[in-house]
């Protein structure tokens, strides 16, 4: 399966905001965003070759709308696509459920449940089949769950040095409210879709309904 390689830290200065793609590390000294708070490549702290101040289009604000969010679930565009046509299906506001289906695919739900500091942390814990998901043993992170779904820290895998202090580690972050978080089982349960303002970041969904609309 094809993944991004290389460094999260520059996607963040490619949208010129912090994304949280590292967990602790962006909110540290260390996060490379504070030190070089400019887009890569040679014109990242000059602007454009052709001179700064020109008029931003459409296309390009509905495009960085559409990546930014794209990056900040770790999505390729493919994947993203066929989201958005699942979205486009159901009914309500597609942007919304947009929002909510990325929302509610069980590498975000693991993050969302603080058992792991990042989305990319979240998803090696369940490519390497650490979670059950109602009872069965799941290694795909974009499983999308529903309402009612239980996933859990399977029994072998609570033997592991790395989950040893996993209860502690997880009371210190927040759970979503859509969730229902048991540490002493090392549990989660999807309770409901999350509300639009419960979802946060700097996300402008409309643009990317006007991207695809194209």
């Amino acid at each position: 399966m094809a993944r991004y390689t290389g460094p999260a830290c520059k996607l963040c200065r490619r949208e010129n905001e912090k994304l949280f793609l590292k967990g602790e590390r962006c909110y540290s000294a260390k996060c490379a965003f504070e030190k070089r708070a400019y887009a890569p490549g040679d014109h990242g702290k000059t602007g454009s070759s052709r001179g700064g101040g020109e008029r931003v289009s459409d296309y390009s604000r509905q495009l960085r709308a559409k990546q930014r969010v794209r990056r900040t679930y770790s999505v390729f565009e493919r994947q993203f696509r066929r989201i958005f046509a699942i979205a486009e299906k159901k009914p309500g506001i597609t942007g919304v459920n947009l929002l909510q289906i990325l929302e509610a695919r069980l590498d975000n739900v693991v993050f969302r449940l603080g058992y792991a500091d990042s989305r990319a942390h979240a998803r090696q814990m369940v490519a390497h089949g650490h979670f059950l998901v109602n009872g069965i043993r799941s290694d795909i992170p974009s499983i999308i769950l529903k309402p009612g779904d239980q996933i859990i820290l399977r029994e072998e895998s609570r033997k592991k040095t790395m989950f040893q202090d996993l209860a502690t580690y997880a009371e210190k972050r927040n759970c979503a409210l859509w969730l229902d978080r048991d540490l002493k089982t090392l549990s989660g349960r999807v309770l409901r879709l999350p509300e639009r303002t419960e979802i946060d970041g700097n996300i402008t969904e409309q643009l990317i309904v006007e991207f695809y609309s194209r």
